[in-house]
């Protein structure tokens, strides 16, 4: 008997009817399925709520139904335990997803008879060094931390630091910090490079910055990366999407890779330039 965790977009019908299908199919099988309450009472099946901390342990797989930003929520919740996340597309790009709304009922079987392969990802760890000493640790990310301005029309400076030795400031709308995977994100909308998701590697990209020195770098995966607010602009953390909060004068976000990958649930090894060019329409010749 398997256990099986749901969740889905917040607003997409498509998405519930989906977990509806797969929650029926699961269940008549003998199957558990457990879903957060907020997702049980979108796809209509508040018997299956549960608390938060009820939702991960002993989970055997964890789907997420939705665009990338679903995907990127399982994650975040399973990575630290090491539960798999099987990603269904019912966004639109749906670049981290493997498998097709209609493939949904034939991909479970798949799992459930192990005819499947994991792929790690890395991850990002966070932190926040304040400027009174104090440190908050922040959560995980699979696609990428961003220290980026909050006034508009001004930039803002950073000092950036690899392993603890000061590298450049950047004046600029923002930095990025990311992973393979996340160089398809955020960063590949600032001509930054792709990377193949399965390499280890942290990738720098500036936004719009206002300096010669405008190059993206992609660093060794053991590089402790320091983002460093200076002056009297405050900057903003985002991570994966999600407001990390204000930064003030002082203070820093550093950035290593995290103790745990990303699991992804896969069917066969994809090769990467297919995957762009299926995924980003690229023309045949």
């Amino acid at each position: 008997m398997t256990t099986a965790g749901v969740v889905t977009h917040h607003d997409r019908e498509i998405a519930w009817a989906l977990a509806r299908d797969g929650i029926e199919w699961l269940l008549e099988r003998g199957h558990d399925v457990r879903l957060p309450k907020p997702d049980a009472e979108r796809v209509g099946v508040p018997d299956l709520a549960c608390e938060p901390d009820e939702l991960i342990p002993g989970l055997d797989v964890l789907i997420g139904i939705g665009g990338d930003g679903t995907i990127l929520r399982a994650v975040e919740l399973a990575a630290d335990d090491d539960v798999p996340v099987l990603g269904v597309n019912a966004g639109q790009l749906g670049y981290l997803a493997t498998v097709e709304p209609s493939s949904l009922r034939m991909a479970m079987k798949r799992f459930l008879a192990a005819s499947y392969e994991v792929e790690e990802r890395m991850r990002l760890a966070l932190s926040i060094e304040r400027s009174d000493g104090s440190v908050e640790q922040m959560s995980t990310a699979l696609n990428e931390a961003v220290v980026e301005r909050c006034d508009f029309g001004h930039t803002v400076r950073v000092e950036v630091s690899f392993d603890g030795r000061f590298f450049t400031s950047y004046v600029a709308d923002g930095l990025i910090v990311a992973t393979p995977t996340g160089s398809t994100a955020y960063a590949f909308s600032v001509r930054g490079p792709f990377i193949a998701p399965r390499h280890r590697a942290i990738l720098l990209a500036p936004v719009s910055p206002h300096m010669l020195f405008d190059r993206s770098m992609v660093l060794e995966p053991t590089t402790e990366v320091r983002l460093q607010v200076s002056g009297h602009r405050h900057a903003r953390l985002s991570v994966d999407g999600r407001d990390g909060g204000l930064l003030h004068d002082g203070d820093a976000v550093v950035c290593t890779a995290a103790r745990h990958p990303a699991r992804l649930v896969t069917f066969g090894h994809d090769v990467f330039h297919e995957v762009l060019r299926s995924k980003f329409h690229l023309a045949d010749r």
